[in-house]
C-alpha cells in the first residue's frame, strides 16, 4: 500500500494583503503617525505600504466606514477630526451597552469568566506601567469582549465592535492623560468586584461610572485642543 503523502494543496494565507494594509493604517492613525486633519495621498500611501492603488482605495473606504477618515470635496480623504458632539454620543452608547452587559455578566458569569476578567485587568495594569498604550487599547477591548460574552450579550457586542475604531481613537486620547492608568484600573476593578459578588445593579453602576468618568476627561481634553499633543505621547 502506497505510503500516504502530504497534500500538495497550496494553503491560502489567513490574512490578506488588504487586511494587513488595513491593520497598518488603522494603527498608524490610532498611534498618531497620521494626525487629525492630515491628508491621505494615495500615491504616497502606495509607496509607504508597498501595495497597489486598488488596495489603498479599498482600505481608505473601509476606514471611512469606521469613522477614522473622512472625504472632503476637492481635497480627498483626511484623518477624521474628533469633535465633542460625536464623542459624547459614543460615550452615551457605551454607558448604555456596557452597563447592561456588566449587569448581565454579574448574573450569568461563571468562575472562568471572572478569572479571565481579573487576568485581563492585571495585564492592563502591566501595560499601563510600561506605557504601552497600544497594548492597553487591545487589552481593554479584550476585557469588554469577555464581559459582554460572559453576560451572553453577543448582539450588543457586535454593535460595540462597529464602533471599536472610534472608541479606540478616543482611548488613544484619554489613556495618555495624567494618572489615567491608576484611575482606569481602579474603576475596572470595581466592575469586576461587583461581577464576582453577583451584584448586577452595582456592576451596572460601576460600568456606567467608568464610562462617565472617561467621557469627562475626553470632553475636557477635546475642549482644550489637546488631541494632537496627547496622541503623540500615546505613540
Amino acid at each position: 500500500m502506497r505510503e500516504t503523502l502530504p497534500s500538495l494543496k497550496v494553503e491560502r494565507p489567513t490574512v490578506t494583503l488588504r487586511e494587513l494594509a488595513l491593520q497598518k493604517m488603522r494603527t498608524a492613525i490610532l498611534d498618531a503617525r497620521f494626525l487629525p486633519g492630515d491628508r491621505l495621498v494615495e500615491r504616497a500611501l502606495c509607496e509607504e505600504l508597498g501595495v497597489s492603488r486598488t488596495v489603498v482605495r479599498e482600505v481608505l473606504r473601509h476606514l471611512e466606514t469606521e469613522g477614522l477618515i473622512q472625504s472632503l470635496p476637492n481635497q480627498g480623504p483626511i484623518v477624521a477630526i474628533l469633535d465633542m458632539e460625536s464623542a459624547a454620543e459614543i460615550y452615551d452608547i457605551r454607558a448604555l451597552l456596557e452597563g447592561e452587559a456588566a449587569m448581565a455578566c454579574a448574573r450569568l458569569a461563571d468562575e472562568s469568566v471572572v478569572a479571565a476578567l481579573a487576568e485581563c485587568i492585571e495585564q492592563i495594569q502591566t501595560a499601563f506601567d510600561a506605557r504601552d498604550h497600544h497594548e492597553v487599547r487591545d487589552l481593554t477591548t479584550a476585557f469588554y469582549e469577555r464581559m459582554f460574552r460572559g453576560g451572553q450579550r453577543c448582539v450588543a457586542w457586535e454593535v460595540v465592535q462597529s464602533l471599536t475604531a472610534r472608541i479606540n481613537r478616543l482611548r488613544a486620547l484619554t489613556i495618555a492623560s495624567d494618572d489615567r492608568g491608576r484611575q482606569a484600573v481602579e474603576e475596572m476593578r470595581r466592575i469586576l468586584a461587583a461581577i464576582r459578588a453577583k451584584e448586577p445593579v452595582e456592576a451596572r453602576d460601576a460600568a456606567r461610572a467608568h464610562v462617565e468618568r472617561v467621557a469627562e476627561i475626553a470632553q475636557r481634553l477635546l475642549g482644550e485642543g489637546h488631541e494632537h499633543a496627547l496622541q503623540k505621547r500615546a505613540g
